[in-house]
């Protein structure tokens, strides 16, 4: 586990998750709200060392999945942290083998901190999410976000498989199997686009510390959504 706080309430723990013989790395990010309770939103096989960071942070006070994709490590994670909600998606229980509450309505105690966006359209019902003081916007596959000096069959793969020729943005795979209602999802991506974030969190590899914004609106328009 690698450690990373990006400012003074929101930090993340990112573990090694290979496929296709590449690390995309598994972000977990910690959403601290003022009161000191903490959003743990993601799930990994956390060991002591990871919770005895993640308390030192903070209060753990909610555990989240953001998208139906993201069962890898659901029960690990709710073994770890058996006594706080459990939030999740439509269906996550029957497809993670794991009760979970809905994301639908996102818990009053978050209201003026944290928002929370369900992306319309899309077939494993991911949500985004936003910490306001930070201004930092929290995903799961929406984006990918791989580092410059990503080299060899990475770097191939980013660029010609999953089609990002700048290491970052909407992957192939989400925009083909994932967008089922394309109006709906615009829809969505609209809403997106009106809160005010500089500060950006994929699930898988590197965050983007500022300038967010702008690189969202060019990577959105790059992949064919909001051409009007």
């Amino acid at each position: 586990m690698t450690w990373r706080q990006l400012s003074e309430d929101v930090a993340i723990l990112s573990f090694p998750w290979r496929v296709f013989g590449i690390d995309f790395a598994r972000n977990v990010t910690l959403l601290r709200l003022k009161d000191g309770r903490l959003v743990v939103h993601s799930t990994a096989a956390f060991t002591e060392t990871d919770l005895a960071a993640i308390r030192g942070f903070g209060q753990p006070a909610w555990l989240v999945e953001a998208t139906l994709l993201h069962d890898t490590f659901a029960k690990e994670g709710r073994a770890a942290l058996p006594d706080i909600p459990y939030l999740a998606p439509e269906g996550f229980t029957a497809a993670a083998g794991i009760t979970a509450a809905t994301l639908e309505h996102a818990p009053s105690d978050w209201s003026g901190e944290i928002e929370v966006l369900r992306l319309e359209g899309t077939g494993k019902n991911e949500y985004v999410f936003l910490h306001r003081a930070s201004r930092t916007l929290v995903v799961a596959d929406l984006f990918f976000s791989f580092p410059p000096e990503t080299r060899g069959w990475g770097r191939f793969f980013v660029r010609n498989v999953m089609r990002l020729p700048q290491l970052f943005g909407i992957s192939i795979f989400f925009r083909r199997l994932m967008v089922r209602d394309r109006p709906a999802f615009e829809r969505s991506l609209r809403v997106l686009l009106e809160w005010d974030f500089d500060r950006l969190i994929v699930a898988h590899r590197e965050p983007l510390m500022t300038g967010a914004k702008p690189a969202v609106q060019q990577a959105i328009r790059h992949a064919g959504y909001l051409a009007d």
